[in-house]
């Protein structure tokens, strides 16, 4: 059921709006507030799904009421109920965040589609709230490791900012984890997030792959195809591995971060692109440089931000939560009961030197859950672990 507040001083109006919204739908649950302090008293005590606010009212204003109500509970909705001379002011509400305006007297049709429209929208913003909760657990970083914690801190600060981040650390530490969370906290987060293993795409290929190409560009190129930066427009792309990438495309993505503009591969006509760049390596940049395989202007365009990831054998205090972590998602993937580990396991596995670092981890609880006992043992560590 819909709850639905209606605050308007005038009591014939006030009338009106609730008999008209309560005839329209058994699922609307109606309040009335006779003046702007006690709409916001209300507020504060009940939540609501949709405000029906006049403009000018005694003790305090819609507008007060509006900017008042969106520090309190800012999902609300508000529709302004405005007199013929408040017409300027209605449509400044519109700025201040509210959801529509109706003209008094109300028009009837008029008034009950803005009323839905905005139970629709704000219903689509819970359930994308809910989705996003739902994407952000399959990117968790777990861990309450001092290592961990500077890396959230990091998160926090520079992801709402477009600030170009480089992401380092050996494989298997987590990095695209990071480069989730820094989309997922921007404020690019419901826009494209576009993933480019750069190690996993042919040299020749790379630059196609990236900006696109037109047809006839080289042989197999029998139609116009887009490129990542294109289907990332407005998003983030993260380029993994940018340390396997040809010297060619470090000087197409370095104009790409320049002018933010793009060519594709046969074409001279310029494409307008607003992307995120983040970019992860286990490679040794400036080694790379040295030797002359990484551009050092490039370089020094992309680490705007450095975050490290550290190695697992350098937080090992947070493989246990990882184990456990791994244990309820492997069994909820199985459809199985979880598998408790024993302490002395877990010591165990605490000893040992991670070079695959947590993806590694992963494979080895995996591994136990489905060849040890009941609760895994250190017996079946020694034996199935394979150290």
């Amino acid at each position: 059921m819909s709850k639905i507040l209606v605050i308007e001083d005038e009591s014939a109006i006030r009338r009106v709006l609730v008999k008209i919204l309560a005839e329209e739908s058994d699922s609307y649950h109606v309040l009335e507030a006779e003046d702007g302090l006690q709409g916001i008293e209300t507020i504060k005590k009940e939540d609501f799904d949709l405000v029906l606010c006049d403009i000018k009212m005694p003790k305090m204003d819609g507008v007060e009421v509006l900017e008042a109500a969106k520090k309190i509970k800012p999902e609300i909705p508000f529709i302004m109920i405005s007199g013929h001379g408040d017409l300027d002011t209605a449509v400044n509400t519109m700025r201040l965040g509210a959801f529509d305006y109706i003209s008094k007297p109300p028009d009837l049709n008029r008034l009950l589609t803005t009323v839905r429209n905005a139970l629709d929208k704000k219903e689509l913003v819970a359930e994308n709230k809910i989705l996003k909760k739902k994407v952000s657990k399959n990117y968790e970083m777990i861990g309450d490791s001092e290592e961990i914690g500077t890396i959230k801190e990091m998160i926090e600060k520079v992801a709402p900012t477009d600030a170009r981040v480089l992401i380092t650390g050996s494989n298997g530490t987590g990095k695209e984890l990071v480069a989730h969370w820094l989309h997922q906290k921007s404020p690019r987060s419901a826009a494209p997030f576009v993933e480019v293993n750069c190690a996993a795409i042919p040299s020749e290929l790379i630059e196609s792959e990236l900006f696109g190409h037109v047809k006839g560009a080289f042989t197999s190129a029998v139609k116009d195809r887009a490129g990542k930066f294109e289907a990332a427009n407005q998003g983030t792309i993260f380029l993994d591995e940018i340390g396997d990438m040809s010297l060619s495309a470090q000087a197409k993505v370095l104009r790409a971060l320049q002018e933010n503009k793009i060519s594709r591969v046969g074409s001279d006509k310029d494409i307008k692109v607003d992307v995120r760049v983040l970019a992860a390596t286990n490679k040794d940049l400036k080694k790379e440089i040295e030797e002359g395989k990484f551009r050092e202007d490039l370089y020094h365009r992309l680490a705007v931000i450095l975050i490290k990831v550290p190695a697992l054998n350098d937080r090992r205090n947070d493989i246990p939560l990882l184990i456990d972590h791994f244990s309820k998602k492997i069994a909820s993937e199985q459809g199985t009961a979880q598998k408790a580990f024993s302490k002395k396991a877990i010591d165990l596995l605490k000893g040992y030197d991670w070079t695959g670092n947590v993806r590694e981890l992963r494979n080895v609880v995996e591994r136990l859950i489905i060849l040890g006992g009941k609760e895994v043992s250190e017996e079946d560590v020694k034996l199935f672990a394979s150290k």
